[in-house]
Order: C-alpha cells, then sequence, then structure tokens
C-alpha cells in the first residue's frame, strides 16, 4: 500500500510502499477514502525538517541535551549511530481521516466491517491507503456526509475543544484571533452555539474568507488594532480563542484589549504566553489552555485501551467532541466545503507539500484522496515448514525501531546472515529498514513467520509480543532469536518450552551480556573450583517518563520483567545454576510499576547475587558495574569498559577502547548452529523464570520465597 512519509535528516516527502499494518484487538483497520493535510501543522513538521542539525538542536534544546547526555554514557560513535538511525528513519505524516472499516478488533465495539467512519490521532489517521486506528478515535460517519467532510473531524476536535474550554454562552461576544484552519472551525462552531463571532488576522484575504464562509460575523486585520483605541464593535468581548500559531505573545497581549472585565482567554495555538500581569490582574481575566482533541488525549488507557471515562464525569472526551463535529457535519449547521483549498490523489502529496513551503499559500486544508483497496488483509498465518539448507542463513526480522537498526541488524548482517525480509506492525518503519540495509522485501508479521525462505527469525518489537512471535516462529520450524524478555507471564513461558520441545530448534534470547568479552573473563577468573560466588550487580538506569511504553503493562511490562531479566540472567549464567531462593524488594513506583528495586538471589551451592537497579543516580556515573568475589579472588567491572582482577595481593587492570556489552559476539555464535542451543550454556528460559519469582515476590511481601525456582526439565534445552 501507499503512505507519505516524512525524512527527518532533509525535510523531504515521499510515497512509500509499505505492508499494511496489522491488526490488533484494540483497533480497527480502515480502508481510507480521504485525509485532510492541514497546512498550519504539517508545514511547521517540514519546516523542523529542513533546518539543519544545528537548527534542530535550537528548536528542540529538550532533545539536544538528552543526545549530550547519552554521548557522555553510552560513547560517541553509538549516540552517532542513534542519532543517524533516527534522522533516517521515515516518519508518518497526517492525523484526520476517513474511510470504510476493513477489520475490527476484539475489544472494539459499537462498529462492524464496512462501516463508514471519521477517524484520528498522530500515528495512527495519517496519509496511507490503510490505517490502524484505536476504536476510541474512530466515529460513525452518516451516509450523507462525504469522506471528505468527515476527514475534518479530528481537526475540527481540536476546535471543538477550544470552544469548550471557553465555557460559551448563547449570544455571547468571543473573538478568534488567527483565522487559519483551526480558526475558521472554531467561527464556524462557535457561531452554531449561538455566539456573535469577531474574527482577527494577520491576512486580509484570511479575514475575507471568514465572512464569505460566515466562519465569523465581523472581521478585522491585526493593523486594526495597533492602535490604542479598539473598534466598539470588537471591544467587550467575553471570550477570546488564540487559534494563532507564533513566537510572539502579541495575541496574548491583544486578548486582554478586547475583553470585558473577567473575561476568558484560552490558548489553542501555539504562541508564546509571556502574561502582562497589569490587564490580566485589573480585569482578573482567566487564562485557560486547551490541550488538542479534548480529554483522553495523551493518556495511553482511553486512546489505546479503549478505557473510556464515564459520561456523568466526563461529558466530552475526544471522541465525543469528533462525533458532536459530524453531527454538526450531518445538520448542515458547519460547512468546511470553503475551507479546502485543493483536492489531490495520494500520489501528488509530496508536491502538495512542497506548496506548503510556499509563502503565499493560505493555511487551510488539502484533502489526499485514496482510491478503495484491493489489498488483501491476512489474520492468521499458517505454518510453513521446511529447512532448505540456502535458507538457513536467511534472517527475516520483525520490528524494526532504534533497537534493531542500531544494534540487531547491522550484527546479524556483520555474522554473515542474509537478510531476507522486515516486518513491522504498522509497516514504515520496515520501509526505512528496507531501504537502508537492503531487504529483499517488506511483509507483515504474519508473512514473516510463514515466510519458507528463512531459516531464523530476529524479533525487536515490543516485549508484549514476543511470546507470541516466538511461539508462533518456533511452530513454523524457524530457530529464532528475540531481544529480551522472551516473556512476560508464567503461561507464556510454558507455552515457550512446549514449542520449543515439540520444534527441536534453537532460541535464543538477546541476555548479550553474557557474551561480553570481558565478562566472559570475569566468569573465568572468579569461577574457582567448588567455591560459592559473591556476586554484586548495580545499575545506573535513570527515570522513564510516566508514559514510556515500558511502563505500559500491556506493551513493556514494567522495568523488572522488561530491563530486570538482563542482570538475573547475568547472575544465574554466572554461577552457572538456577536459584533455589528469590527476594525482591520494590523502590520508587511510577506508573503503578517499581522504578527501583533491589532483587536477592540464592544458589544451592551457597552462592549469592544482589541486584541494585537504581533511578536516582547521576548521570556522570556508569551505567552498569558488577563486583564479584570467590575463593579469595575478586573482579571489578565497570560499564563493560575496564575489568579489574584481583588474586590475593595481586591485580591486573584490562580496558577495552569501546564498549562491549556482547551484541555481535551473540549473533556470531547463532551462525554456528541453529538446529539446537549450544551445549553448556545456561537456559535463558530460566532465567525469564527466576525473573518471574523475582516479579511475584516485589509484589508480595519482598521475602524470599523458599520454593525452588521452575526450570527446564533435564535433557530439555
Amino acid at each position: 500500500m501507499k503512505q507519505v512519509a516524512l525524512r527527518l535528516r532533509d525535510g523531504r516527502v515521499e510515497i512509500l510502499e509499505v505492508p499494511p499494518p496489522s491488526p490488533t484487538p484494540e483497533c480497527v483497520l480502515v480502508d481510507v477514502r480521504a485525509s485532510v493535510l492541514s497546512v498550519g501543522t504539517e508545514r511547521s513538521k517540514i519546516e523542523a525538517g529542513k533546518e539543519s542539525l544545528i537548527g534542530k538542536a535550537r528548536a528542540r534544546p529538550d532533545q539536544a541535551r538528552a543526545v549530550i547526555e547519552k554521548a557522555r554514557r553510552d560513547g560517541l560513535r553509538d549516540t552517532v549511530q542513534g542519532v543517524r538511525t533516527r534522522l533516517g528513519q521515515p516518519t508518518a505524516l497526517g492525523y484526520s481521516a476517513a474511510g470504510v472499516v476493513l477489520e475490527v478488533g476484539a475489544r472494539v465495539r459499537g462498529l462492524a466491517p464496512g462501516d463508514r467512519v471519521a477517524c484520528g490521532g498522530g500515528e495512527y489517521a495519517v496519509h496511507a491507503d490503510i490505517v490502524r486506528v484505536p476504536g476510541s478515535l474512530c466515529v460513525p460517519l452518516p451516509a450523507d456526509v462525504s469522506f471528505e467532510a468527515g476527514a475534518f473531524a479530528t481537526i475540527a476536535s481540536v476546535a471543538m475543544h477550544g470552544v469548550r474550554q471557553a465555557d460559551v454562552r448563547l449570544g455571547e461576544r468571543v473573538a478568534v484571533v488567527g483565522l487559519g484552519l483551526v480558526g475558521q472551525l472554531t467561527g464556524q462552531i462557535l457561531r452554531a452555539a449561538g455566539c456573535h463571532v469577531i474574527g482577527i488576522d494577520l491576512s486580509r484575504s484570511l479575514v475575507d474568507k471568514g465572512l464569505e464562509l460566515r466562519s465569523i460575523d465581523a472581521g478585522y486585520e491585526r493593523e486594526a488594532f495597533s492602535r490604542a483605541q479598539v473598534p466598539a464593535a470588537a471591544a467587550g468581548c467575553d471570550a477570546v480563542v488564540v487559534t494563532a500559531a507564533t513566537r510572539s505573545s502579541d495575541p496574548i497581549n491583544l486578548a486582554a484589549r478586547l475583553l470585558r472585565d473577567r473575561g476568558r482567554v484560552v490558548v489553542v495555538g501555539d504562541v508564546r504566553v509571556d502574561v502582562p500581569r497589569g490587564p490580566y490582574y485589573d480585569r482578573e481575566i482567566d487564562l485557560r489552555f486547551s490541550r488538542s482533541y479534548g480529554p483522553g488525549r495523551y493518556d495511553r488507557d482511553y486512546e489505546e485501551r479503549g478505557l473510556d471515562y464515564p459520561i456523568g464525569y466526563v461529558r466530552w472526551t475526544e471522541q465525543r467532541n469528533m462525533d458532536a463535529f459530524v453531527a454538526l457535519l450531518a445538520s448542515g449547521r458547519v460547512d468546511v466545503s470553503g475551507l479546502i483549498l485543493d483536492r489531490l490523489p495520494v500520489d501528488d502529496a509530496p508536491a502538495a507539500y512542497e506548496r506548503l513551503a510556499a509563502d503565499h499559500v493560505s493555511p487551510l486544508g488539502i484533502v489526499v484522496q485514496y482510491a478503495p483497496t484491493d489489498l488483501p488483509i491476512t489474520t492468521t498465518p499458517g505454518p510453513a515448514r521446511g529447512r532448505a539448507d540456502a535458507a538457513r542463513t536467511t534472517v527475516n526480522v520483525i520490528g524494526a525501531g532504534s533497537f534493531a537498526q542500531r544494534i540487531l541488524i547491522p550484527g546479524l548482517r556483520k555474522a554473515g546472515f542474509t537478510l531476507g525480509a522486515v516486518a513491522s506492525s504498522r509497516g514504515l518503519s520496515a520501509k526505512g529498514a528496507s531501504d537502508r540495509f537492503e531487504f529483499s522485501r517488506t511483509v507483515s508479521p504474519e508473512e514473516a513467520l510463514a515466510d519458507p525462505g528463512a531459516g531464523l527469525i530476529a524479533i525487536a518489537t515490543r516485549h508484549a509480543s514476543h511470546a507470541g512471535l516466538v511461539e508462533g516462529a518456533l511452530r513454523a520450524d524457524k530457530a529464532v532469536f528475540v531481544e529480551k524478555p522472551p516473556c512476560l507471564s508464567r503461561v507464556e513461558l510454558a507455552a515457550l518450552r512446549s514449542a520449543r520441545a515439540d520444534s527441536g530448534r534453537r532460541l535464543d534470547v538477546g541476555f548479550n551480556r553474557r557474551h561480553a568479552p570481558l565478562a566472559r573473563a570475569l566468569r573465568e577468573h572468579v569461577r574457582y573450583g567448588e567455591e560459592p560466588i559473591e556476586l554484586i550487580y548495580r545499575v545506573n538506569a535513570g527515570r522513564l517518563a510516566p508514559t514510556h511504553w515500558l511502563n505500559d503493562p500491556d506493551d513493556g511490562g514494567g522495568r523488572l520483567l522488561g530491563e530486570g531479566c538482563h542482570f538475573v540472567d547475568f547472575a544465574c549464567w554466572l554461577i552457572g545454576d538456577n536459584p533455589a531462593t528469590v527476594a525482591c524488594v520494590p523502590g520508587s513506583r511510577q506508573a503503578g510499576f517499581a522504578e527501583s528495586f533491589n532483587i536477592g538471589l540464592g544458589f544451592p551451592n551457597g552462592s549469592i547475587a544482589t541486584i541494585t537497579y537504581a533511578v536516582g543516580g547521576a548521570d556522570g556515573l556508569g551505567k552498569e558495574y558488577v563486583e564479584a568475589h570467590s575463593g579469595g579472588r575478586s573482579a571489578c567491572l565497570d560499564d563493560y569498559r575496564r575489568l579489574t582482577t584481583y588474586d590475593g595481593l595481586r591485580r591486573h587492570t584490562r580496558r577495552e577502547r569501546e564498549q562491549d556489552k556482547g551484541h555481535f559476539r551473540q549473533f556470531a555464535a547463532l551462525t554456528s548452529d541453529l538446529e539446537a542451543s549450544p551445549a553448556g550454556e545456561f537456559d535463558p528460559l530460566d532465567s525469564m523464570a527466576a525473573t518471574l519469582e523475582a516479579y511475584d515476590s516485589m509484589r508480595g511481601t519482598g521475602q524470599a520465597l523458599a520454593r525452588p525456582v521452575l526450570r527446564t526439565p533435564a535433557g530439555v534445552v
């Protein structure tokens, strides 16, 4: 299918051929018939893409600081590689569309295949033939409302929420500052609500357009207010809705001059907010902000999981705002036809974006049109069996995010694997990886699993999808490499053990630290005879944003299951056995999950391991530190860059020029045998079993569990 995408490196817009997105239980697949290119919003993305690296850094100083911190912690080489990967990745454009439902997820209610819908959301309702949109961001579209009109619903919900924040009443006077697309829609909604609307803009043509479309009752150029005197017809407003986009705080200053005593200002557009205390204090002006489409925006529980807010407590959510606007369209009280600057087929979208760079282009809507799709939708893959020698070292990669493009794909290619197909849930990132690394083709995840031409499936998707993909690959008679964690529950773990035993194929988990050269040297030094080992592993992980996907139980599983498994595996591998007892004490919590924790492991031979996962450390401190002792010998491993070993009074230090956490060596080891796991290596599924024990302990009392950890039966690898 076709999708419009932006290259962040140079601001270039392209039409890419990508696989259709994969269905999920919370989403619907929509055959798009029209989407709206919002000139004001999307022009800013193009302009940002065309900036130099210095310009990009100035525009986003928060991201620039994050890059500097990463360089300090992970080294300049890895940081530069990460930045290049991010800038080279195609980015989806668009957020407001309409079409016909192709498929409905099991958890979506009120929609069926064949329904006409308006749909929205950045990264969801993009400019593409087929989109995957959460059910909470779709509303039915009546038969008498065209697709191109319905495609305005999401953009209009931004205007709708601004009007609701203004808390207007019938007959009130409201000024709209900024008469671009959102401003014109705001005016029409206000007039439909019975308000007298005054429009103000720098451009005379936009003022005239507002009068022509009856978006406003009276209109003025900004110059009319340059003098101290405000025209009588524009004075004494009950509310001002600012929909302009400017780096100046002029709209905030102007609003105070337009308002009556105790009036209301609502900021919808991206404007600078330097509030003059005098007029705002004297008139006790109420300053409010309007956040995007309405309540539910940026809430993953609402948008992605479909957990609606009770209508008795939250009357107008983003979905209800969209639905209310569609009702206004159906009744004829608003009309978007005059707001359409142009209509064009999707193939001409890049040319339309080029036009956005021209200053003379009016910031109204451009409708992108699509023909009905004839692409088949794959839902359930059939397992394809066969171990052709030619396919043995061909790898299909599922997941094409930052880690896959920085570490996984280059490492597999360097290790000697032939890159076959690449897949991702939405298809766009797979296309970016395909162009960069010259995969043979892009496919859906289901097609990647069923491909008889691949001997290895490499999985680097979000954590919650790992177990299902691994089991599907094993039962399709493929060897598997999966990034950690391999699963998030005991039920999934049991299914993986069963699938591996039935297939006899190799299953490798991305516990790469056991392959790091300094880690291997540490183990060789401290594993001395039958003496028990005492291990301390400290991780200076740093905090994540509360909304980060790793904190989401449905995606990431939390930091213990998602990241702590790395260090549990290291301890089990170093000592060479399953722990007999496991205890975990949680620290600070975020999003319902422990950010920090302390794990204690006790082993049958008397060995002990303590894992401290911290989030409050200094940025300048290395991320990982390991200390191990046994039989009069000690070793200290500092961030996989320096290993210091002690034997009595003798000390030896070994330094690496670059940090090496073992990624490439793990991939190289895969080339030796895809039929079975290497003998003598600690089973990674046993490490995950111990991590699940730690998770159970953390959720309980934090006391040591006196039962043995579930492990691989003897003779099963």
